[in-house]
């Protein structure tokens, strides 16, 4: 079993263990995602006018906010599970998956601050 033999060539190499755990938790903010925004599409639907007061009004409501909070929260979570698994896959310096994996969760984060601060003011009758 020294370095000659294969498992001797491939000892240390094995499965990291989360892989799964990432599977499964991008499988979940699937299914939430396709639940909000079902959500988000009948209400709109059921809305019939799309104007500022509208849409501010239809918000003001705790239960709008607080769905609409989560799906922004559930896309960007979502987006950058998939962005991270494309970058690990096919980025192989590792200075630049560095940088690129840098970059998303600043963009992620970043994004997803931004839309619920948004959401949360017009919940609150400010002005985003």
């Amino acid at each position: 079993m020294g370095n000659g033999t294969s498992i001797g060539r491939v000892r240390g190499l094995g499965a990291a263990h989360h892989g799964a755990h990432h599977w499964l938790v991008q499988r979940f903010t699937a299914v939430g995602n396709l639940v909000l925004m079902s959500w988000l599409l009948v209400s709109l639907v059921m809305l019939g006018d799309y104007g500022h007061a509208t849409i501010t009004k239809w918000l003001a409501h705790p239960f709008n906010a607080t769905a609409m909070i989560l799906l922004v929260f559930s896309l960007f979570w979502h987006a950058r599970l998939g962005l991270q698994v494309l970058i690990e896959d096919y980025l192989h310096d590792t200075g630049t998956k560095f940088g690129a994996l840098l970059a998303l969760n600043l963009a992620t984060i970043g994004g997803g601050a931004y839309g619920i601060f948004s959401v949360a003011a017009l919940a609150f009758g400010g002005k985003a």
